[in-house]
């Protein structure tokens, strides 16, 4: 079977080329470090122009559209575009995010700023009211939100000298705000005689509510308050895209390639013409600009970064370039050099250093280039152009040899031989033509079996063959050069490949997901020598699979950054990088390609910045045949969906009601002057719950079962009841004093309810947030949060604060299911999830949450983690696996494993000294701190039950599902519903118990003895006493469910139904069969014996 893992190796970004001045203005600013700030598709980037390097922050998820700069420097926040657009506080010295601002905006953000001190940051959207939203961005919290204006706004900013007075700007207007508590209230300005009514697109607030701002025509309007007092005209030639404010005065940038300097009254400095400079050209456009001290910095709207020294202002230094907008799809590497080639919809060719990181060559072409290959020597490069032409260039002073035009459609595809001889050219027209090298590019062939347009191509090791892929998702394969089609089935298999960049065969069969349309990936490109390959697709990422993948869904590592299609991966010639680039933030990204086992050495990847460009999703190293252990599969199995949920009942309760009264107005009969009084609750959820029972303050027992909370006396065997749910309570965890519980429960808007212990009062109800149901829950150590996690498709995170009934912040965990998530006893704001095949380590972040995931390196392999807790040690975190083994984290990374159990360990509880674990082996074990030694086991077995006990094991070895300490007492809960005290010297007393999974439909009363019978789906036949003993007395192993049962009058005998159609008859004291039928097929409804047997 070929190995369906995820490759060992990895990749690591390590440049990324461009810069986005399109659509967007004010985005590059220096930070304290002196280093530069500015972001390119759906990434941060913080570059180091002394040093030429790069950091990148890759928290967003889709492009990047607005930058502000914290005014201490080092911080920065940046908004996207999106359904549902997020914003990032992010630290530029580490590149981690600090805070996270979420579920305001839609569509996206434009434009942000933070205010005078950096207390609170001012967001515009890019919804139809272009909402105005104002937060504490620390606590990820609302202040005020307001609709901003009908039409875009372009600019905002917070005066300096007036706390709660901000200015926004945009098409046809400016507006001046004032907060106040929560309400944020506009002013509109005055344009008054003074100048016309036009669009600003920028603004910068200066003292005594005096504002500047750049207008659309080249002026600058000058306002006092509301009202325009004066113009600077003519102070560009064009619309003033950018202004920014610092100490020594303002700096403007406009359309007309200017830049100037103002000094703090707006008197003019100087004047930058950057078109006039040996860098410029005609139609240079400035989109942002930022002064400080001797040094400015421009970026221009054809994705250009200079840097000018005030006094050499002739010299700026070109420190960033990338292509202009448009798409980019062109990209081919140089056969013998580490150098690429892009071309692209700007009509522009580039050549790149992959070793300096920089633009070595770039030639303007007439038409919009969309495939470029190099020769076999790197002596010649062919172009594809959109018309349907294409040229070669020689690459030494990029002059043209050759310009042919044989076609009308797009050129997307073109390769030359390995032999060097031929090139073969494919375009949407359907044709494949094969020109000769050697007679000035002769056409010599035509390859024209295709249905659709030309994908992929690619040569056989020795020139004779091609293969070509087309939009029909179809596989060609021609003689060359004649262009022949071949069909002969055993000759195609002895062709070998000198490349693989086609995206159908049965090589690649495992980059497609097990139901895609064929046109999702644009591109791949396979490394033979190291098993891998590479795809982009049209979700933005880049892939790395293990070549050949043959069956469909294989696994991959899958890298973030680029956020819209990637059009194209490349390897370079020596396979050291991966070159991708993206369509339409036609920008080009270059990872560094990480062999396996050189993980660690050389380039360290836990690294802070680097573990991040191997991205969060990155897939599971397991296959997709997991080894699942069966209790853990039947629990993943386990839906919690229902067409209909109990906040349905008054509803359909009103309905039946109206229509009762529409049949006939009887006289209904008064209720019976009786009542029923819950007393006792025989049961504890067991199956697919855990960490579901604890000791309270008082010493007694708290845990569910169905709808209801139960605190258990031990002393008394009496129950009290918590009956606030309304529906399956499926978590509950106790607070820190032991006073408080929360318990969560199933439902279309399932609650959470926090309640006292003592009054069995609710003191705070939470809902409104998740879905389905509440399968964990934690307080946080200080007691005032509570985290819980949901049943949706995300198994989303929330973090409360319980008391108001706030919602702090939120995530989605993790796309499988979450079982249990605990909160860092040292760290308030620290937390971590484990379930199927994962284990997280998150960080709260404003309104947000981040995560690590745990890095196993060569200690351990990635298993499903089915418990987790913290040692007493800072940043030791302990978790539990499906295998047996006990994980030992030092903050996420793995230092060792331990057996500690055979089979999935469900339970593990940390104590003042050590630590508890129980497993689904059936043992209890006491381990020392730091989990070197097992200091005792306890085996739960019948024999050890003490005759204190209020009932009896169904079996030796029960699954073990919860553990913790008190009192001098091991409490443990089982799967089979059983919940058992352990004291030191092992002797065990069962408290409570009941039924296991399944439902319970038979039910027997006895005829005269306080006695009665269940039978349920579980396969059970129980007797329990119903004194004040409360305890079961026998139980019956059964081969199938029952659903009902009987007591003969003379209560000698029990009938019971079952499942299958069969029924038997037992003896009610030792439950031995006496007799036993089977005459019926389905399922026995109903029993009973006739009065007089």
């Amino acid at each position: 079977m070929a190995d369906r893992t995820a490759p060992k190796c990895q990749l690591r970004l390590e440049w990324v080329y461009g810069y986005r001045g399109h659509q967007c203005r004010n985005n590059l600013y220096y930070t304290a470090a002196k280093e530069v700030v500015y972001f390119v598709a759906g990434v941060g980037i913080v570059y180091n122009t002394r040093e030429h390097t790069q950091k990148f922050f890759l928290g967003h998820n889709d492009d990047i559209i607005s930058l502000a700069l914290h005014p201490e420097r080092s911080l920065v926040a940046t908004g996207q575009v999106g359904k549902e657009p997020y914003i990032c506080i992010w630290d530029t010295y580490n590149v981690q995010t600090v805070s996270i601002l979420k579920d305001i905006h839609t569509h996206g953000i434009a434009c942000l700023a933070f205010d005078f001190d950096g207390q609170r940051l001012a967001s515009i959207g890019l919804d139809g009211k272009n909402t105005a939203c104002i937060w504490d961005w620390k606590k990820g919290k609302v202040v005020a939100t307001a609709t901003g204006h009908s039409d875009r706004i372009f600019d905002v900013a917070w005066d300096p000298h007036q706390p709660n007075r901000l200015v926004s700007c945009g098409v046809k207007h400016i507006k001046f705000w004032t907060l106040c508590g929560n309400a944020l209230t506009p002013k509109r300005g005055i344009f008054g005689k003074t100048g016309d009514l036009q669009t600003i697109l920028c603004l910068a607030c200066a003292k005594d509510e005096t504002t500047y701002s750049g207008a659309l025509n080249g002026d600058i309007y000058v306002w006092k308050g509301l009202n325009l007092v004066r113009t600077i005209q003519g102070a560009h030639g064009a619309g003033i895209f950018s202004m920014y404010a610092c100490e020594e005065g303002y700096a403007t940038g406009g359309r007309d390639g200017c830049i100037r300097l103002w000094d703090t009254d707006f008197k003019p400095i100087t004047k930058i013409d950057m078109r006039e400079t040996e860098q410029g050209y005609k139609g240079l456009s400035i989109r942002s600009v930022c002064w400080k001290a001797d040094r400015i910095l421009a970026g221009t709207q054809d994705s250009e970064i200079f840097e000018v020294m005030v006094r050499e202002r002739d010299k700026p230094l070109l420190i960033m370039q990338g292509h202009c907008e448009g798409e980019l799809w062109g990209l081919a590497a140089h056969p013998k050099k580490p150098l690429v080639v892009t071309g692209s919809d700007d009509r522009s060719v580039r050549l790149w250093s992959l070793v300096d990181h920089a633009l070595i060559a770039r030639c303007n072409m007439e038409e919009a280039v969309r495939s470029v290959a190099f020769s076999h020597d790197g002596s010649q490069l062919a172009l594809g152009m959109k018309d349907g032409s294409f040229t070669v260039l020689r690459v030494r002073d990029m002059t043209e040899v050759v310009h042919i035009k044989d076609r009308k459609e797009v050129i997307h595809e073109m390769k030359y031989s390995p032999d060097g001889s031929y090139l073969a050219v494919g375009s949407n027209d359907g044709l494949v033509d094969v020109y000769a090298v050697s007679q000035r590019y002769k056409k010599v062939g035509e390859c024209s079996k295709s249905p659709s347009f030309i994908t992929h191509i690619d040569w056989s090791i020795d020139s004779k063959h091609l293969q070509v892929n087309d939009g029909a998702g179809e596989r060609l394969f021609y003689k060359m050069p004649s262009g022949k089609h071949l069909t002969n089935k055993d000759e195609i298999k002895g062709i070998h490949w000198t490349t693989w960049t086609c995206v159908i065969g049965p090589e690649v069969n495992g980059i497609w997901p097990k139901y895609t349309d064929i046109m999702e990936i644009n591109s791949v490109d396979a490394n033979f020598g190291n098993a891998t390959f590479v795809s982009g697709d049209d979700f933005g990422l880049v892939k790395l699979f293990r070549f050949p993948c043959l069956k469909k869904g294989a696994k991959f590592r899958k890298y973030v950054g680029h956020s819209a299609h990637v059009t194209n991966v490349r390897w370079s010639y020596d396979f050291q990088w991966i070159i991708s680039t993206g369509g339409a933030d036609h920008s080009v990204f270059q990872w560094r390609f990480i062999p396996e086992g050189m993980s660690n050495g050389g380039y360290d990847v836990s690294q802070e910045g680097y573990v991040d460009s191997n991205s969060e999703e990155s897939d599971s190293d397991i296959s997709d045949i997991v080894e699942l252990d069966s209790d853990i599969e039947q629990e993943v199995q386990i839906s919690y969906e229902r067409q209909v949920y109990k906040e349905d009942l008054p509803q359909l309760k009103q309905q039946s009601k109206e229509k009762k009264q529409a049949a006939a107005p009887l006289k209904r009969e008064r209720a019976p002057e009786g009542s029923l009084k819950l007393q006792f609750v025989h049961g504890y959820r067991g199956y697919d719950c855990r960490n579901n029972l604890y000791y309270t303050q008082a010493t007694e027992v708290v845990y569910h079962v169905a709808a209801v909370a139960i605190v258990y006396n031990r002393q008394h065997h009496t129950q009290r009841f918590y009956l606030g749910h309304d529906d399956d309570i499926l978590s509950l965890v106790i607070h820190p004093i032991k006073d408080y519980v929360a318990t969560g429960q199933i439902g279309r808007d399932p609650s959470i309810h926090v309640w006292d212990v003592q009054t069995l009062k609710c003191l705070s109800l939470l809902k409104g947030q998740h879905q389905r149901g509440v399968c964990a829950l934690d307080f946080s150590s200080d007691g005032k949060n509570l985290v819980s996690i949901g049943l949706d498709d995300n198994h989303t995170i929330i973090v409360w604060e319980w008391k108001k009934g706030e919602r702090l912040a939120t995530s989605r965990g993790h796309k499988d299911k979450i079982f249990v998530v605990k909160c860092n006893p040292q760290h308030v704001d620290k937390l971590v999830t484990v379930g199927i095949k994962h284990i997280k380590f998150w960080q709260h972040a404003g309104g947000g949450l981040t995560s690590k995931r745990g890095v196993f390196g060569n200690v351990g392999k990635l298993e499903t983690m089915l418990g987790v807790t913290y040692g007493r040690m800072e940043d030791m975190i302990f978790s539990g696996a499906a295998s047996g083994d006990v994980y030992i984290w030092k903050n996420n990374l793995l230092l060792k494993t331990v057996k500690a159990h055979d089979g999935p360990i469900f339970a593990l509880h940390a104590l003042d000294k050590g630590f508890v674990t129980g497993g689904k082996d059936g043992i209890v074990e006491l381990w020392d701190d730091i989990f070197e030694r097992c200091l005792k086991t306890y085996a739960v077995k019948r024999a050890a039950l003490s005759p204190g006990s209020k009932g009896l094991l169904l079996e030796d070895s029960p699954s073990l599902r919860a553990i913790t300490l008190g009192h001098g007492h091991i409490l443990v809960g089982t799967k089979n519903g059983e919940i058992l005290e352990i004291d030191k010297s092992g002797s065990m007393t069962l408290l409570v118990q009941g039924h296991m999974e399944g439902e319970v439909w038979g039910l027997a009363a006895h005829p005269t003895l306080p006695v009665c019978a269940t039978v349920s789906d579980d396969k059970t036949l129980r007797i329990w006493e119903l004194s004040f003993n409360h305890r079961m007395l026998a139980v019956r192993k059964l081969k199938k469910g029952g659903r009902c049962c009987t007591f003969s009058p003379d209560g000698k005998v029990i009938a019971v139904g079952l499942n299958d159609g069969s029924f038997h008859v037992v003896n009610a004291d030792t439950l031995e069969d006496i007799v036993a039928f089977h005459h019926r097929k389905e399922n026995i409804s109903d029993i009973k014996f006739s009065a007089a047997s």
